[in-house]
């Protein structure tokens, strides 16, 4: 008889890890299969680690710029130890699995070490071996993808990136999302040569476009190569070791130290057994409801395999959250997924919650009024290398209330949770107003736009 569980959750990424623990406190006997390392993309070839790798940047470009506040001998170019940086990341992520594994532990939650698979709407075959529980939620996340070309190969995704032992020197990274203008801006930042291939003319076309252009700008000035409107046609390795992209149109880079692939994701729903369940999907995304129910009763899908914004603290939610339902006594508990702030972690980092420009003026027209600015920071009010931030208020009806924030610059990042909040609960522009400055910062201007 196989074993029993109340809950099994396929996948222990952040989602699956979340939902477990949560129902766990109400009394479940859980257990969480995963095949990889615990903590899933986010922990350990994700968030966690570019994060890491941004502050390095952030202090390589502080490094530039301290000989304008009198720091004699400052340097100005910076030496980095990559493999110090890389050695020192890679042990504080071997410290988040071990904290992973302990909370699992004392909250008496089992880990099956396998590819979990369904065999039917009550059971997860892991290696052979049967396991049933009353409620299995899918929570396996995703991958990246690799372009459809000859020596595709050659390149490597974000996963790749994170496994570098040194350095590239020279860098071509493809693709357009928030990866790719990550990991363009922060290996620029720590003294490589990046060139960014775009498929279309702009970067980030989800986001407000007043984001997206002064980002563009910045990283051009930074010494970005930005190259728009390219179609891949093959990558070649010469003599040397190095690498070679060939465009449709008969152009090519050569002397490639680091190719990298950033055109996206795939969600992990094939070889899920999905069909033996009969689990609907559409061959991209396992089809959800409003409570992260699918069309089986008992199986919960939550994170990026339901294609409902794609974001570590999302899958966090919508797994407590589902918890709080099954197993807590809240029977109308669900995630709502309006009004989620997020933030790329550029150089200068982007924060955005709510309505685009574009979005606000397609669902209510002429109904919405902007608010916007740009400035220099007083960080720069010394450095020669400036920086601008720039920020946007769209704001709706009568009372104008605020449906969108979008901010760029020094300390975005930071400064939109206690914003984002406010937007959730329904804040005006006057409430904007009538909030008093906290001077002298950049977040002021948010509150004090005309």
């Amino acid at each position: 008889m196989a074993q029993h569980y109340d809950l099994i959750s396929i996948g222990g990424g952040s989602g699956g890890l979340a939902m477990v623990r949560r129902a766990a406190l109400y009394g479940a006997r859980c257990a969480v299969v995963e095949a990889d390392q615990l903590g899933g993309t986010c922990v350990n070839r994700g968030c966690v680690p570019k994060k890491i790798m941004w502050y390095a940047a952030s202090i390589a470009h502080t490094l530039h710029d301290a000989g304008d506040y009198g720091f004699n001998g400052a340097s100005i170019s910076p030496d980095l130890d990559w493999s110090h940086l890389k050695s020192a990341r890679d042990q504080y992520l071997q410290r988040l699995n071990g904290i992973y594994k302990n909370n699992l532990d004392t909250a008496n939650i089992d880990v099956i070490h396998g590819y979990g698979r369904l065999k039917d709407a009550r059971t997860v075959c892991v290696d052979g071996v049967d396991y049933s529980a009353d409620h299995i939620v899918l929570a396996t996340g995703g991958r990246p993808l690799w372009p459809d070309i000859p020596g595709a190969e050659l390149g490597i995704t974000s996963d790749g990136f994170f496994a570098l032992q040194q350095q590239p020197r020279q860098v071509v990274i493809v693709g357009a999302g928030y990866i790719a203008v990550e990991l363009a801006s922060l290996l620029n930042g720590l003294g490589s040569e990046v060139t960014l291939l775009l498929r279309r003319q702009h970067f980030l076309g989800h986001f407000d476009s007043m984001l997206s252009e002064t980002l563009m700008e910045v990283m051009q000035d930074d010494g970005i190569n930005i190259l728009s409107r390219i179609h891949m046609d093959r990558v070649v390795r010469d003599v040397q070791g190095r690498l070679a992209l060939y465009t449709q149109d008969g152009r090519h880079l050569d002397g490639i130290d680091a190719l990298i692939w950033a055109i996206g994701r795939q969600n992990c729903i094939d070889d899920l057994g999905l069909d033996q369940a009969g689990v609907e999907n559409d061959g991209k995304v396992v089809l959800v409801d409003a409570r992260q129910n699918t069309n089986v009763e008992g199986i919960y899908a939550i994170g990026d395999i339901t294609g409902q914004a794609a974001l570590t603290p999302v899958a966090i939610a919508a797994g407590r959250q589902l918890a709080d339902r099954l197993f807590g006594g809240q029977k109308d508990s669900c995630l709502d997924y309006d009004n989620i702030p997020s933030v790329v972690f550029s150089h200068p980092p982007i924060a955005t919650v709510g309505l685009t420009e574009g979005e606000a003026r397609e669902r209510f027209g002429d109904d919405i009024k902007i608010y916007q600015t740009r400035f220099t920071p007083m960080y720069h009010a010394l450095t020669s290398h400036r920086i601008p931030c720039v920020m946007k208020l769209v704001t709706v009806g009568p009372r104008q209330q605020v449906v969108g924030c979008h901010v760029i610059g020094q300390g975005a990042d930071e400064m939109l949770q206690g914003f984002a909040v406010a937007i959730k609960m329904g804040a005006t522009k006057a409430d904007f107003d009538n909030t008093v400055a906290i001077h002298p910062t950049a977040a002021e201007e948010l509150v004090t736009l005309k």
